[in-house]
């Protein structure tokens, strides 16, 4: 593995720092805190530049809250970092080392990966079952157990170490791993960091353990086989290879034959010859769509979401689903204009509040 040198300049670079503010205050910026510092960027960012130059950061205690997540109303522990210096000092660092870490990626890695969302993940599954029946009898579906909190901070700092030779840099990415146990959920560099620690796994999984179809989402991982017996001496290698990591699968680990049951993964339910939305999913699409429609008008939030529902349907086998339970109450056209509107009355605020 080639390491890489001569980041850090780049990164405390006040046009890398004035660029990861902006980005860093996108869905922000009618925060008070917030329009503060962007209407002060140059000042701001001189001092962030001062900070990391004479390494000063100090990364602050963030705001802690834990939520009921998803349809199973699963707890998490959200953790939000200060936009000042924090949120503007993580995206600095991500701005360089973003493609570094993306060259080093397995292709199928999709979840918190530009360009790689669940979109693709369904795809290559689809395509799989759909081309390679004899390689895909078998599934393997599991995943990690409190991977985020339980993502080791030395064996994380190594994992870097391998990678970037720039001591400077290297001390950047330390001094936000050990402000923390394990991965803060909420951190824009959580994301990237939980990636880049199963990098080697990925690699395991195709060059030293052959299997030919592999999907990671985060920490979903989905595998198939042509029989049983290869997928369970898969499972065993890879609890060994994790338990090196100081992390573990959960128990509910499961190989199973395609055509006798289906695949939930990404939000959808995947057969051998169609695939449908998770019932979870469908239900909170009729129950928002319905919500929407009491509305006088549609707003950006709800235009964006029902364009996203309407990838999910597109991409699956539920255009059946979308004229029963979706178009008598909103439509993907009205839902298109509402965001073009939004996003020229940003500069034209007299134009109004909202489409009827």
């Amino acid at each position: 593995m080639k390491r890489i040198g001569y980041i850090y300049e780049k990164i405390y670079d006040k046009n890398n720092i004035i660029h990861a503010m902006f980005k860093a205050s996108l869905g922000k910026r009618k925060q008070n805190r917030v329009k503060k510092i962007l209407d002060n960027a140059d000042y701001y960012a001189s001092k962030i530049q001062e900070m990391l130059v004479n390494k000063t950061f100090v990364p602050s205690n963030p705001d802690i809250k834990v939520i009921q997540d998803g349809a199973n109303k699963k707890e998490r522990t959200i953790y939000k970092p200060k936009f000042y210096p924090d949120q503007i000092v993580h995206w600095s660092l991500m701005l360089q080392l973003e493609p570094i870490m993306m060259r080093g990626m397995y292709a199928y890695s999709c979840g918190s990966v530009p360009k790689r969302g669940t979109s693709l993940g369904q795809k290559m599954v689809r395509q799989w079952l759909d081309k390679d029946k004899r390689n895909t009898k078998y599934c393997l579906k599991m995943d990690i157990k409190k991977f985020y909190p339980s993502i080791n901070n030395e064996i994380l700092k190594k994992s870097f170490k391998r990678k970037i030779k720039d001591k400077d840099c290297q001390w950047l990415i330390n001094t936000i791993i050990d402000a923390e146990d394990g991965l803060p959920i909420g951190y824009y560099t959580s994301q990237w960091f939980a990636n880049f620690v199963l990098e080697p796994l990925d690699h395991f999984i195709k060059e030293k353990l052959r299997v030919k179809y592999y999907v990671r989402y985060v920490d979903d991982l989905v595998l198939f086989g042509p029989n049983k017996k290869k997928l369970h001496k898969v499972r065993v290698e890879l609890e060994n290879f994790l338990n090196k990591m100081k992390l573990t699968l959960k128990g509910n680990w499961q190989v199973f034959r395609i055509d006798k049951r289906d695949i939930d993964f990404l939000g959808f339910r995947f057969f051998r010859n169609k695939t449908i939305l998770r019932k979870s999913n469908a239900l909170r699409i009729r129950r928002r769509v319905k919500k929407i429609a009491k509305k006088p008008y549609m707003s950006e939030s709800d235009a964006s979401a029902v364009i996203s529902y309407w990838g999910w349907i597109k991409r699956s086998d539920s255009y059946s689903f979308y004229h029963k339970h979706v178009k008598p109450y909103v439509t993907i056209d009205k839902a298109r204009k509402v965001v073009s509107y939004y996003a020229k009355v940003r500069n034209h605020p007299e134009w109004g509040i909202g489409i009827k």
